[in-house]
């Protein structure tokens, strides 16, 4: 299910990318430290969520301005998160992809949490299309 945002494609991929942002829009986030770089192909960063967890993150492809995709590491799990970007009238859409999988006992948990993790991926973007408005409004 994509997610519509009033903003140009290349906005809300600048801003949906860049780890500055992520705390202010994904809701689980507590805040993000960058290990290396700016955002690029390849960066690695360290996401702090607010449940105390540090798992490893890294950007793994950056397509500007048709994808992103981001791979996230923590204990037995691992989780795969992609954002495709297409321009619609009044802005455009976001269609996000998250895959999971875990190893040993965890994978008994994957499916129900796959499905609760998108909605709450979609939910998040739905946060950040209301922080986009927001600010062009300002900026406007």
């Amino acid at each position: 299910m994509a997610v519509h945002l009033p903003v140009p494609a290349e906005v809300a991929f600048a801003y949906l990318v860049d780890p500055a942002h992520r705390a202010q829009w994904q809701s689980s986030l507590a805040r993000v430290e960058e290990v290396s770089g700016p955002v690029a192909v390849g960066q690695r960063w360290v996401d702090v969520t607010a449940a105390g967890l540090r798992p490893r993150m890294e950007t793994v492809a950056l397509d500007r301005p048709h994808r992103w995709t981001e791979r996230g590491t923590w204990r037995s799990w691992s989780a795969e998160l992609t954002l495709e970007f297409a321009p619609a009238p009044g802005g455009c859409v976001v269609e996000p992809t998250m895959r999971l999988a875990a190893r040993g006992p965890a994978a008994l948990g994957v499916r129900p949490l796959g499905r609760l993790a998108r909605h709450a991926v979609r939910a998040d973007l739905r946060r950040a299309g209301r922080i986009l408005r927001n600010l062009s409004a300002d900026i406007a």
